[in-house]
């Protein structure tokens, strides 16, 4: 596992290096010297990593790339309609590039055309938005998928094959969503029964507390196998209902995010697993393709492949390596990359168990 983890590390750097060289290219180019702007839309504040960490490293990249750009940020706080209102009002203030990170990818496309038709780019971030977008950055989904469904057999371990488990999806407005579906189920299906299996709008840690409280109730406190969470905040909610329903010992969990708060789960033992995502180099990229947009440069020399959307068009993308997280790997891949320090995470309630885990 960590020579698995190490190499993907290097070709992370690797994409992220490639990416910032050729930004940096494109920047000696551009002789105009006017002022760029740059609209950065996010979906939601109920995702930790969307403020903490995609915000400021998008802006960072950019303004390293483009010293006088202005960068208009905008959280749409998981609703569509003032969503589409802050597209409105980016391109009406004339920006030159749109980064999105869209709260419902197919609602979006009709203010993706609108941006189009005033000739303002939009890069796709994160989620594969609908409409003419001219560029797309993010993690192969359904690998992020796969590594879940291959991590909660694993941890299921002897009671994988014929286990029952419940499926706690993401929001179904969001293309992601459904690719990390395909990718666990590639993985869970024929080896596990999907007891209870749910969707949940706009990823909500809430939503998911109450749909394990509902699947508890009828399948019995202990026939719950295991629990595939699409992501940490999902993951927080199904740990929180098992706990209120007694649910002892608790069943492995998975995650994605490799959020401060899961990592201290996985180390007391409440949850199994989480993706890591390296935001560093998808911010990299995004924040290189946003500045080549704007200035009116071509994205294939920033970008390391081609993307087909639901359209059918081919756009350039990057799609990284996502990395799986487990109580083994902590120090090998957030606390080497510099994510958390071990401090961060080894609170005083969990020295005992960090302790055990050799972390400390």
């Amino acid at each position: 596992m960590k020579v698995c983890v190490r190499d993907t590390a290097l070709a992370l750097a690797a994409v992220s290096t490639a990416v910032s060289l050729t930004a940096c290219g494109s920047d000696a180019g551009n002789t105009s010297g006017s002022a760029r702007k740059i609209g950065v839309l996010l979906p939601d504040s109920t995702t930790a990593r969307w403020e903490t960490r995609d915000r400021p490293l998008l802006e960072q990249k950019i303004r390293q790339l483009c010293g006088d750009c202005t960068i208009e940020h905008a959280n749409a706080k998981g609703d569509v309609a003032i969503q589409q209102e802050q597209m409105d009002s980016s391109i009406a203030n004339g920006v030159d590039a749109i980064v999105l990170a869209a709260v419902d990818a197919r609602a979006m496309g009709a203010s993706v055309g609108k941006a189009a038709a005033a000739h303002v780019p939009v890069i796709a971030y994160d989620r594969l938005a609908e409409g003419p977008i001219s560029g797309y950055v993010s993690f192969d989904g359904q690998e992020i998928g796969r590594l879940q469904g291959k991590a909660l057999l694993t941890g299921m371990s002897a009671r994988a094959h014929g286990s029952r488990i419940v499926m706690m999806n993401g929001d179904p407005g969001d293309p992601n969503a459904l690719s990390f579906k395909q990718g666990a189920l590639s993985e869970l299906q024929g080896k596990v029964t999907i007891a209870k299996e749910y969707d949940t709008p706009q990823w909500s840690t809430e939503a998911a507390n109450l749909n394990m409280s509902g699947a508890i109730s009828a399948l019995g406190a202990g026939s719950i196998d295991g629990v595939y969470a699409a992501n940490d905040g999902l993951a927080a909610g199904s740990i929180a209902a098992l706990k209120a329903n007694k649910v002892s010992p608790l069943p492995p969990v998975t995650g994605q995010d490799a959020e401060l708060a899961a990592v201290r789960r996985i180390v007391s033992g409440d949850q199994y697993m989480t993706v890591y995502k390296p935001f560093g180099p998808e911010a990299a990229a995004g924040g290189a393709m946003a500045v080549a947009a704007a200035r009116g440069q071509r994205l294939d020399g920033v970008t390391t492949r081609r993307m087909k959307t639901r359209g059918g068009a081919e756009v350039p993308a990057v799609l990284l390596t996502p990395v799986p997280v487990t109580l083994a790997t902590i120090k090998d891949t957030l606390v080497k990359d510099g994510v958390y320090t071990l401090e961060q995470i080894c609170t005083p309630p969990l020295a005992g168990d960090c302790h055990k885990a050799r972390l400390t």
